[in-house]
Order: structure tokens, then C-alpha cells, then sequence
């Protein structure tokens, strides 16, 4: 398996594994009282900062272990990145429209916050799937 390829695989399961810890934290909260209300930020905060040091260390990790030119990225790889990235961003492009809508419709901040999250979440997500893909079924550039 590529590096790069493993990359996109810890990508994919750090950003999902830390979405899913900040549903469980605020979600039973939510359930409870108003989003006005709900004690949301700092959860996010350690989601978003736990899944950034958890990348981190895998990365350190990793590459100690790594064998020589392993980590060596050739024009395949390269053009794999760029095009997952760009399939990925999209959902970043589609949470800050979102985000704008609710805040010029005077939403709530919890909602504005929660929406540029699972915009970042779903880019990281789908981006890394597209890469997946690549490299398992191929990639054809244009």
C-alpha cells in the first residue's frame, strides 16, 4: 500500500472518529436544552485540536518506521492529492455558503459553528475516500 494512500486511510478514520466523539459529547446535550444553551465550543475545540495532534503523531510515528523512499511521492501520487483535494474542498466551499445563509438568517451560533464543522469533516472525508479510490481502482487524469 502507497504511503499516501495510508495517509488518506488515517485521515479518513481520525476525521470521522473525532466528529463522532463531538456528537456523543454535545448531542445528549442537545437533547436536553435549546442550542442557545447547549456548552458546545469546548468540545469542539479538543474534536478539532485532538484530531490535528492524533494526525500529528501518526505522522511522527510513521515515519520513523517508514523504509527509505517510502515516503518519496512520484507525479501519480501527486496528481491523486491534488485531485482528492479539489473533489474534497467542495464541502468545505458548501459548509461556508451554508454558514453564511444561517448567519445572514440570524441562526443561532451553534448551528453556524456545527455546519462549517461537518463542512470540514465531510471534505476531510470525502477527499480521503477519493484517494482511496484512486489508488484502488485507478486513477485516470484528464
Amino acid at each position: 500500500m502507497a504511503y499516501e494512500e495510508k495517509r488518506a486511510w488515517v485521515m479518513a478514520a481520525v476525521a470521522l472518529l473525532a466528529y463522532a466523539t463531538y456528537a456523543v459529547q454535545v448531542g445528549p446535550r442537545l437533547a436536553e436544552a435549546s442550542a442557545a444553551s447547549v456548552p458546545y465550543a469546548s468540545a469542539l475545540l479538543l474534536s478539532v485540536g485532538g484530531s490535528i495532534a492524533a494526525t500529528i503523531v501518526w505522522e511522527i510515528l510513521t515515519s520513523g518506521f517508514a523504509r527509505d523512499g517510502a515516503r518519496q511521492k512520484d507525479r501519480r501520487d501527486r496528481e491523486i492529492h491534488r485531485t482528492g483535494q479539489y473533489i474534497g474542498q467542495s464541502f468545505v466551499i458548501l459548509g461556508a455558503v451554508a454558514a453564511l445563509a444561517m448567519s445572514l438568517a440570524r441562526w443561532d451560533a451553534f448551528w453556524v459553528a456545527n455546519v462549517i464543522y461537518l463542512g470540514f469533516t465531510l471534505s476531510a472525508v470525502v477527499a480521503s475516500v477519493a484517494k482511496i479510490l484512486a489508488y484502488r481502482r485507478g486513477f485516470q487524469t484528464w
